[in-house]
């Protein structure tokens, strides 16, 4: 595996921070919010800042060159209004493409989320194991390194869903989704040989998408078999306070707060949804970028 695939996961070590960190959250939606809930378990002294890229959303659809740009605009732009301490790029997607070169333009920490393959590779027992993801996830030369450097002993089923991370936006903005239609996203994940008896069929599936968690507890219902669900926000959660240091105690109740870059309203359900999170102030049209991709 050539190391550059691997680079974006290392970070250079930091002092402890003293006082009340501001932690900046990015996703293309509300995907990220599965991350940013584990952020402020590891740092609840912190105040979170997270920002919905919706005016791009989703980032699938983006050819890679246009992404790169895009993201580094909107990331630079809300670190300058912002002032955050440090950066999560919430985001299987993106930090598959754009971690190398965001490093480059933003002196910050900056902290990715990339598919959990190391440790499903390591708990699974039938050696078989589903990557569910974004097409542009299944397709990086990113996720396929870590296959080859992680997994080499387990059949890797790379599933790429083009519809389960707008499902996920329209469950948390009230707009039921069906089970059929969850099931039938799901489905390719679960492979077993034939004539198989249970040995060499699927038993981990890594949620690759941040908006995979916000459906997990049906998913899980929905599952033909029992597998193990892997959500990569708690290791998010622990690089975050690996760098930053453990919390602060005494500090005063921290402030969080949600920004989209586009200006289309926020409904009252959603309102509802990012209070469930601890995000009552709300701001819209952050970053009005032309999109162009």
């Amino acid at each position: 595996m050539r190391a550059d695939l691997l680079a974006g996961t290392r970070h250079p070590p930091m002092p402890v921070r003293s006082g009340q960190p501001t932690i900046l959250v990015l996703d293309s939606g509300i995907g990220g919010l599965t991350v940013l809930r584990e952020v402020a378990c590891a740092r609840p002294d912190a105040a979170l800042v997270y920002a919905a890229d919706d005016a791009a959303f989703p980032y699938g659809d983006w050819a890679e060159e246009p992404l790169i740009a895009r993201v580094g605009d909107v990331v630079e732009r809300l670190v300058g209004r912002v002032r955050p301490d440090l950066v999560v790029i919430a985001c299987n997607t993106i930090s598959t493409l754009v971690l190398p070169a965001l490093r480059a333009r933003v002196p910050l920490p900056i902290v990715g989320t990339v598919p959990a393959i190391k440790p499903a590779a390591e708990l699974s027992r039938s050696g078989r194991v589903s990557v569910l993801a974004t097409p542009g996830t299944v397709a990086r030369d990113y996720t396929r390194g870590l296959v080859e450097a992680f997994a080499g002993g387990c059949t890797v089923d790379l599933v790429g869903s083009t519809r389960l991370a707008a499902m996920a936006e329209a469950e948390l903005a009230g707009e039921p989704v069906s089970d059929e239609e969850i099931a039938r996203e799901i489905a390719p994940c679960f492979r077993e040989g034939d004539g198989d008896e249970g040995g060499h069929r699927t038993d981990v599936v890594v949620l690759a998408c941040t908006h995979y968690p916000l459906l997990v507890e049906r998913m899980r219902r929905l599952a033909p078999w029992p597998v193990r669900w892997i959500d990569p926000a708690p290791a998010v959660a622990r690089r975050v306070e690996t760098i930053l240091g453990a919390a602060s105690a005494g500090t005063a109740p921290p402030r969080h707060r949600a920004v989209f870059t586009g200006a289309g309203p926020v409904s009252s359900r959603m309102r509802e949804a990012l209070a469930g999170f601890g995000l009552t102030e709300i701001e819209t049209g952050a970053c009005p970028l032309g999109r162009s991709h």
